[in-house]
């Protein structure tokens, strides 16, 4: 008999749980459901890096997830910003056994057809030039930055410089952690990489003052919208200083839409909210709806910078990875999901700022900020305790930059669900908010 119980206390203040044990669809019969079933919500030969909340997810339909004693929760993070098409998906999954069933993984020592054909399509999306896979967000990013270093070494520069911005997150890489611009995850990890120059979101004075007269800047590095950093979107003007300034400087323009992109904030990307193209996108997350995917899609200028040695992977490309980029697209495609991602968006952003008229009077939320279905509440005061007691209320979100409540469902949301968010988040936060007060 199993009998153990959650020893997750972590930042969250839900306390020690009981979970039941369940099979994958059907939770045990009510007479099996005792104190003798019960299993621990814990992990003791998994690192301990993660403040967990102690839930364990069984299984999903479209926007919502069951937990392992049958309890159901209204998702509203999507596996942060992961999960485009929801869960199990009728399109999707039949797609994906088909491809299990031919071929998983092969290396890149032989072509695989899909690689071509999502990247032909994401070439056509972004109207850029070629693609390199591989299978995390972090592993878009450092091949970003590879590619930027080699641009320098190409035209001679010796330490190439590249510019990144405060609040910035780009990985936890030794690389990737240096562009990020956050002390408290850097903490403990030195020395950092060398080669970047840090400056404020969104002020183009203060970074042409810090890259003045240094011929060794080779690129700008930013996010269209940074999730991490607190869900601060880079204003539209903006991008559009940074893509004339790259061009007057031969800088490459690189912008991460791992969080943001893939049709997150009603366009495939963020950036082109601005009418720009970049020489660098990296990409992940809802790129392959929750199978690990990642991408760099470069324009003319960083397209053939890599050659055979400089760069490569194991399982980026994989065959698994790659039908399931194809079917997303297609999906989303068929679905209209960008439309439905700016309209319903703009629902709940809608429905926030309603519930939340008068917090938002007083300066006790300060800000509901976002494009799309990436949205952001910042609250005055800290919240992190919020993503346990939703999760109790059977919502689940996340908070990020320890003020900032931070919302990314699948691209399916409906409005009716978007309402159901802001009926169980926004009395929370109230209930937050006046037991501060």
């Amino acid at each position: 008999m199993l009998r153990l119980k959650s020893s997750i206390n972590g930042p969250t203040d839900v306390g020690p749980i009981y979970f039941k044990l369940t099979t994958m669809n059907n939770a045990l019969p009510e007479t099996a459901q005792t104190a003798s079933n019960f299993i621990e919500a814990a992990s003791p030969h998994v690192m301990n890096t993660y403040g967990r909340v102690p839930i364990a997810l069984s299984h999903g339909q479209g926007c919502r997830v069951w937990d392992i004693n049958g309890k159901s929760y209204l998702d509203a993070l999507g596996g942060i910003a992961v999960n485009t098409l929801g869960h199990n998906h009728p399109k999707l999954v039949p797609a994906l056994q088909d491809q299990i069933a031919k071929i998983i993984h092969s290396c890149n020592y032989y072509h695989v057809p899909n690689q071509e054909v999502l990247a032909k399509k994401l070439v056509e999306l972004s109207g850029m030039t070629n693609v390199f896979f591989c299978s995390t967000g972090l592993e878009a990013n450092e091949a970003a930055l590879k590619l930027a270093r080699k641009f320098g070494h190409d035209k001679g520069i010796e330490k190439p410089e590249i510019v990144v911005y405060d609040k910035a997150f780009h990985g936890r890489s030794i690389a990737t952690l240096s562009a990020t611009g956050n002390p408290k995850i850097q903490a403990g990890f030195g020395p950092l990489v060398e080669g970047f120059i840090r400056v404020p979101l969104n002020n183009i004075e203060k970074l042409k003052a810090a890259t003045e007269g240094n011929p060794n800047v080779v690129a700008v590095f930013v996010e269209a919208i940074q999730g991490e950093g607190g869900v601060n979107p880079v204003h539209m003007d903006y991008l559009k200083e940074l893509r004339q300034l790259c061009d007057e400087r031969d800088w490459l323009l690189m912008i991460d839409e791992v969080q943001c992109g893939m049709g997150r904030t009603g366009k495939w990307f963020a950036h082109q909210w601005a009418d720009i193209v970049p020489d660098v996108m990296p990409l992940a997350k809802g790129l392959g709806s929750g199978v690990p995917i990642g991408a760099v899609v470069a324009g003319p200028k960083a397209a053939h910078i890599f050659q055979p040695g400089n760069h490569g992977t194991t399982f980026g490309g994989n065959p698994l990875a790659m039908r399931a980029g194809v079917e997303t697209i297609r999906i989303m495609e068929e679905d209209g999901l960008l439309e439905n991602a700016a309209t319903v968006g703009k629902h709940l952003a809608a429905g926030l700022n309603a519930a939340l008229a008068n917090e938002l009077a007083s300066g006790q939320v300060k800000e509901i900020r976002g494009m799309g279905l990436m949205v952001g509440i910042e609250l005055a005061q800290p919240c992190s305790a919020l993503t346990g007691q939703c999760a109790e209320n059977g919502l689940l979100i996340s908070v990020t930059a320890d003020t900032v409540i931070r919302l990314v469902p699948s691209l399916i949301m409906t409005a009716t669900e978007a309402d159901e968010v802001v009926s169980i988040l926004c009395p929370l936060i109230k209930k937050l908010l006046l037991a501060a007060a």
